[in-house]
């Protein structure tokens, strides 16, 4: 083992007993590469972070200048500094206008934090209902609407007044009742195995809330940002959220979450008690112009356009007995198999392959598929092709 992964386990805090101990020197492209130069294929984008890839030449030079100029000044809120505001105007030209408030955080569980705060807030109300097998991050706010209670028991007392639907029961929604402050729900659930709602679920969950004054909060931490073929997911289902959650790939790799609403609603975090939500590093001027150079890149490419496409790749060539179902949305695609034991072992058989995927935290059974919106038709088919071979290998 190498110094530097005996000092990883030693000095840096472990979240399982069992960590990959991958140990890469650098990124570029769909490929990370390790001290032998070896490369891996990045499948899964860091968990839906890289949809540009690493390294993107018009994002570091963003990082590079802004660095260059400053870096953090003052907590959120205080100061007006070039990047949150330019990074705030872009997301909101892109957004319906009842979305043009942008509160930037450090990560996708403090914008749901912030979120949840703000419903309750402005709406007077407490109870919140959430969604069967969600993730919405690990944060105390963040765990309490989380839809799977292998992974809260240990950690109550957590929120009270949170009640969970079943995800695409419309029977379900008559429990949001005038007492509701928000419905926070994934627009396509990500961590139960990418779970795509029919398009009369969004809509009559969109009506239910409005009958009930209730507000919606989507959480697009993983599906925004082209990867379901779309610049959001929600222009799928012709709905409009109350407040919409972004992270992950919003940085262009560098640490960046945002809840986003409309003036009005937001305003409500000013007064009683002014600062109603606060954060030291939220919007941090480097992460902005990252994320704004990102976005950028994501527009002027329309790599959104190619997903459709590389999407029916995929499913054209991943077919084998074992596979029992691919379920998804554009590159945000979940392979099933038996269980998990066979699943791990195909992933580990990949990633010993040079090809990076994983499985999900509420459907061990599935394989992820989430690769950078780059991937080329040629790089489709090598993974492909490394996937059959690993399934093949143990379901001969």
């Amino acid at each position: 083992m190498s110094t530097l992964r005996q000092l990883f386990l030693t000095h840096n805090a472990q979240t399982t007993a069992f960590p990959l101990l991958l140990e890469f020197k650098k990124a570029k492209g769909i490929y990370l590469y390790n001290s032998e130069g070896k490369a891996f294929m990045d499948l899964i984008s860091g968990i839906g972070v890289s949809n540009l890839g690493h390294g993107n030449q018009h994002v570091v030079n963003a990082i590079k200048e802004q660095a260059e100029k400053y870096m953090h000044l003052m907590v959120y809120g205080e100061y007006v500094q070039a990047p949150q505001v330019k990074f705030a105007e872009k997301l909101a030209s892109l957004l319906p206008v009842n979305l043009q408030s942008v509160y930037f955080t450090n990560s996708g569980a403090e914008a749901v934090e912030g979120a949840l705060k703000l419903a309750k807030r402005f709406t007077g109300r407490r109870r919140i209902i959430a969604c069967h097998n969600s993730y919405h991050g690990s944060t105390q706010g963040a765990l309490s609407v989380m839809g799977n209670e292998e992974y809260k028991q240990a950690y109550r007392p957590l929120l009270p007044g949170v009640q969970f639907i079943n995800f695409n029961n419309v029977d379900d929604l008559a429990l949001i009742t005038h007492e509701t402050a928000c419905v926070i729900i994934e627009t396509i659930q990500g961590e139960a195995g990418i779970r795509v709602p029919d398009l009369a679920y969004m809509q009559a969950l969109r009506a239910k809330c409005n009958e009930t004054g209730t507000l919606l909060i989507l959480d697009e931490i993983q599906a925004a940002f082209g990867r379901t073929g779309t610049l959001f997911g929600f222009e799928h289902f012709d709905i409009v959220p109350d407040i919409l959650l972004l992270a992950k790939a919003l940085g262009g790799g560098m640490p960046v979450g945002a809840f986003i609403a409309s003036e009005h609603i937001m305003a409500a975090l000013k007064d009683s008690p002014i600062l109603g939500h606060i954060t030291t590093f939220g919007g941090h001027p480097v992460c902005c112009a990252a994320g704004l150079a990102a976005l950028d890149v994501l527009l002027d490419e329309r790599l959104y356009d190619q997903v459709a496409e590389k999407e029916a790749l995929f499913r054209s060539l991943l077919v084998h007995p074992a596979i029992k179902e691919i379920r998804g949305k554009g590159l945000m695609l979940a392979i099933e198999l038996e269980n998990f034991d066979l699943n791990k072992k195909i992933i580990d058989r990949c990633i010993a392959n040079g090809v990076i995927t994983d499985w999900f935290l509420h459907c061990s059974n599935s394989m992820r598929i989430a690769p950078p919106l780059i991937i080329t038709h040629n790089e489709i088919e090598k993974a492909c092709g490394v996937i059959l071979e690993a399934i093949g290998f143990y379901c001969a």
